[in-house]
C-alpha cells in the first residue's frame, strides 16, 4: 500500500460526497420556493438509500467476480464488505475499503442527478423506492460494465474478468460519462415521461427562485469534481495531474461556449447560463479527461457547452417536462463527451489512444458510440418500466392541489422560508393560514 495514494483517494471520496449537497443547492435554487426543500431532500435521500445498498450488495455487484459475460458481479460476494476489512485486502496500492468508499460516492450522485428531471411533482417515499430499485437493477450492473477492469496475473493473463464495455468493447470512460451521466440522463427522460408535465408547464416557465443558491451549488460541484475526475486515477500520480488540468480548462471553455450561445440567441449572457455551462463542461470532460490533451479538453468543453445550451430547449419542442434540464445537460453532455473522445483522443495523454483527428481513424470512435448507446438504451428502458411500476403500485406524483399549494408542505410539513413571526410548529399539528393571519393581526392590535 502507498500512503500518498491512500490519502489522495480518501480526500477525493470526501470531495465527491460534497458534490451531492452541492447538487442539492444547485437544484434547490432552480426550483420555485415552495419546492426547494423537497428538491434538496431528494438528493439527501439518495445519499441515505444508496449508501446502505452499496455496502450490502452494490460493491459486490459492480466489482465482484463476474458471473455473466461482463454483465455483473456476484451480488453477495462481499455482502456487508465481508472479506474486505483486513490489512491484506488491497485495490492496487490502496486499501480495498478506500476504493469502496470512493466508488460509493459515484453511485450516490448518479441517483441524485435523476431527481432534477421530476422536480416540483414527485412524492418523496416513492422516489426513495425508485432510487433503491434503480440502483440495484441499473446503476450497479452498469458500473460493472464500465468501471470493473480485468484482473491479470504477472504474465498478463486474465484471472478475474471484468465488465464488457471496459474490457471487450474497449470504450474509454475514465470517470463516468456513460455510467453516471448518460445513465442518469436517460433515467431522467424516462421519469419525465412517466410523471408527465407540471401544472402550468410550458406556459409558465417556472423560473429559479434563488440564483445565488444555483451559483453556490455550481461552485461546490466544480470543487468536488476534481475529486471525481482526478481521484479516478486511484493514485497520486501524473494521470491525476492531467485529469485535474483537463477538468479545469474544459469547464472554463464550456461556460464560455454556453454564454456565447445565449448572447447570440437571446441577447444576454445569464448567471443561470454560466452555472449551467459549468456543469455541462464538467459532465463532458468526465469520460475524456485521461484521453485528451488540454487543447482537446478545451475543444470538448466549447462544443459541449454550446450543444447543451441549444439542447435545453428540446423539451419544449418534444413536449417532455424535464424540470431542471437533466436531459439537456447530463444526457446530451455525457453523449458529447463520450463520443468526442473518438475524435480528440491523443496518445500523448495517459490513456494512450489516438482518435480520428490524431490519426487513429474511426477505431475508437465506433467503440465510444456503441458504449454510449448501450447504456442509454438499457437505462431508459428499465427506468421507464420501473417508473411505471412505482406509479401503478404506490403512486409517484403528488396530487394537483398539493403541487399547486407547495410540495414542501405536502410532503415534509415544512417551508424553506418563514416570513413573519414563526407561527408554524415542528412535529405537531400545523396551524392554518387563516389562524396564522389572525395571530398576526391580534399581535398588531395589542401593540
Amino acid at each position: 500500500m502507498d500512503t500518498g495514494d491512500t490519502a489522495w483517494v480518501l480526500t477525493s471520496a470526501a470531495l465527491v460526497l460534497l458534490m451531492t449537497p452541492g447538487l442539492a443547492f444547485f437544484y434547490g435554487g432552480m426550483v420555485r420556493s415552495k419546492s426547494v426543500l423537497n428538491m434538496m431532500m431528494m438528493s439527501l435521500g439518495a445519499i441515505a438509500v444508496v449508501g446502505v445498498l452499496w455496502v450490502l450488495v452494490g460493491y459486490s455487484t459492480a466489482f465482484g467476480t463476474d458471473v455473466g459475460a461482463g454483465l455483473l458481479g456476484k451480488p453477495f460476494e462481499f455482502f456487508g464488505l465481508d472479506g474486505l476489512l483486513g490489512k491484506e485486502s488491497v485495490f492496487g496500492t490502496i486499501p480495498s475499503t478506500v476504493f469502496v468508499a470512493f466508488q460509493a460516492m459515484f453511485a450516490i450522485i448518479t441517483v441524485a442527478l435523476i431527481s432534477g428531471a421530476i422536480a416540483d411533482r414527485a412524492r418523496f417515499g416513492p422516489w426513495l423506492l425508485f432510487a433503491a430499485v434503480w440502483s440495484l437493477l441499473v446503476y450497479f450492473p452498469v458500473a460493472h460494465w464500465v468501471f470493473d477492469f480485468d484482473g491479470k496475473d504477472a504474465d498478463g493473463n486474465v484471472i478475474d474478468p471484468g465488465g464488457w464495455i471496459a474490457n471487450k468493447l474497449l470504450a474509454i470512460d475514465f470517470a463516468g460519462g456513460t455510467a453516471v451521466h448518460i445513465n442518469a440522463g436517460a433515467a431522467g427522460l424516462a421519469l419525465a415521461i412517466v410523471l408527465g408535465k407540471r401544472v402550468g408547464w410550458p406556459k409558465d416557465r417556472m423560473k429559479p427562485h434563488s440564483l445565488p443558491l444555483v451559483v453556490l451549488g455550481a461552485g461546490l460541484l466544480w470543487f468536488g469534481w476534481f475529486g471525481f475526475n482526478a481521484g479516478s486515477a486511484v493514485a497520486a500520480n501524473g494521470t491525476a495531474g492531467v485529469t485535474f488540468v483537463n477538468t479545469l480548462v474544459a469547464t472554463c471553455a464550456a461556460m464560455l461556449g454556453w454564454l456565447v450561445v445565449e448572447r447570440v440567441r437571446d441577447g444576454n449572457a445569464t448567471t443561470l447560463g454560466a452555472a449551467s455551462g459549468i456543469v455541462a463542461g464538467l459532465v463532458a470532460i468526465t469520460p475524456a479527461c485521461s484521453s485528451v490533451t488540454p487543447l482537446g479538453a478545451i475543444a470538448i468543453g466549447v462544443i459541449t457547452g454550446a450543444l447543451c445550451a441549444l439542447a435545453v430547449s428540446l423539451k419544449y419542442r418534444f413536449g417532455f417536462d424535464d424540470s431542471l434540464d437533466v436531459v439537456g445537460v447530463h444526457l446530451v453532455g455525457g453523449l458529447s463527451g463520450t463520443i468526442l473522445i473518438g475524435l480528440f483522443a491523443s496518445s500523448a495523454a495517459p490513456a494512450g489512444v489516438d482518435g480520428l483527428f490524431y490519426g487513429g481513424g474511426v477505431n475508437q470512435l465506433w467503440r465510444q458510440v456503441v458504449g454510449a448507446l448501450a447504456v442509454l438504451v438499457y437505462s431508459f428502458v428499465l427506468s421507464l418500466v420501473l417508473g411505471y411500476l412505482v406509479k401503478i403500485t404506490v403512486g409517484f406524483r403528488v396530487d394537483t392541489e398539493a403541487e399547486v399549494a407547495g410540495i414542501d408542505e405536502a410532503e415534509h410539513a415544512e417551508t424553506a422560508y418563514e416570513f413573519g413571526s414563526g407561527i408554524g410548529t415542528r412535529g405537531g399539528s400545523k396551524p392554518s393560514v387563516a389562524a396564522g393571519a389572525t395571530a398576526v393581526l391580534e399581535g398588531s392590535s395589542k401593540s
